[in-house]
């Protein structure tokens, strides 16, 4: 097999593509040949050690990726070689193969294309857990996604206009604005030109957002928790703007806001029942045609740095994808 081996936290300019032996699944375990891998921004900060998951060096970087078992270790009764899969395993998936702990593994129903179960999990699952489950959206609210254009906001989008809401969509280009309103967005602001909290107070007639959903952070948290709606709740995603934020405490005073911590890895680890739920979910929305991952581009495996560089330079639009031949 081969695969990109981080032997140092020194970055993605320290990966190495190396041919390494292809490991035997143990009891409880599949091997899983992969067809494609998305990149996400934890792959990025992983790599550098800046991650809150550390996992001991060398490793194989690559949190999300598809294909099919091809390989079942001993006690695996529910996957079978040749079976359709997904997995989230946090490292192993920037390769040719990837052994998984079989619990870890999920099975792509039919009609679920391969290449969209590498984009799917990691970005979905969020979106759903942060909307529906920590920020209980009900439908005819009103959704603020920030980074709409990225992997987990095109998700956010998505699912908030299948779960009945109204989508304001903030992206930092006109070009990533008019991807949003192509997914269905029912207005966007572009923050790179436009004042956020002036168009909120327009497109909202003052009374601002119900929910924001933010995976950036950085000087746009603050503008944006001081035009939420009373009663709001601001859902903390992530930090991809590169700060993170210091806000005012009286603010959530002011607005009898709710500030809430979205963090879907340990979700999945604490409530396994409740992510399965909200994963099934997910699945169903994807056959009706509610949701379905935006590809930004598909490179070959081998070509991992260009695609870290594409993202840390904020280019893509969705979820870049990384295929073996």
């Amino acid at each position: 097999m081969h695969a990109w081996l981080c032997e140092t936290l020194d970055g993605v300019d320290a990966l190495q593509w190396r041919e390494l032996p292809t490991p035997e699944p143990k009891a409880g375990e599949v091997r899983v040949a992969i067809e494609a891998a998305s990149l996400n921004f934890p792959d990025l900060l992983i790599v550098q050690g800046k991650y809150q998951f550390k996992p001991p060096l060398p490793f194989v970087p690559g949190s999300e990726f598809a294909g099919r078992i091809d390989a079942v270790g001993a006690g695996v009764e529910h996957l079978k070689v040749g079976d359709p899969v997904a997995a989230i395993a946090g490292t192993g998936g920037f390769g040719s193969h990837a052994i998984v702990d079989a619990g870890r593994v999920l099975p792509l129903p039919p009609g679920f294309d391969i290449a969209d179960g590498a984009a799917f999990a990691f970005t979905y699952g969020t979106s759903h857990h942060a909307l529906i489950d920590r920020g209980q959206l009900k439908a005819g609210e009103t959704v603020l996604v920030l980074g709409a254009a990225g992997g987990v906001g095109t998700a956010a989008l998505q699912i908030a206009k299948a779960a009945g809401a109204r989508v304001i969509a903030g992206a930092s280009t006109p070009e990533k604005c008019a991807l949003c309103a192509e997914l269905g967005a029912d207005a966007t602001i572009d923050y790179g030109r436009e004042n956020l909290r002036d168009a909120l107070k327009a497109l909202t007639g003052g009374r601002g957002p119900d929910i924001v959903y933010d995976p950036v952070g950085g000087d746009l948290a603050e503008p944006a928790f001081r035009s939420i709606a009373w009663r709001g709740r601001y859902l903390v995603v992530g930090f991809a703007g590169g700060g993170i934020p210091a806000l005012p405490w009286n603010l959530a005073l002011l607005k009898g806001a709710s500030v809430v911590g979205v963090f879907w890895g340990d979700f999945v680890r604490r409530e396994p029942a409740a992510s399965a739920a909200g994963l099934a979910q997910l699945a169903q929305w994807y056959a009706q045609g509610k949701v379905k991952p935006v590809i930004d581009q598909r490179l070959p495996m081998s070509e991992l740095r260009a695609a870290y560089a594409r993202m840390g330079s904020r280019q893509v639009r969705g979820k870049l994808l990384l295929v073996n031949p």
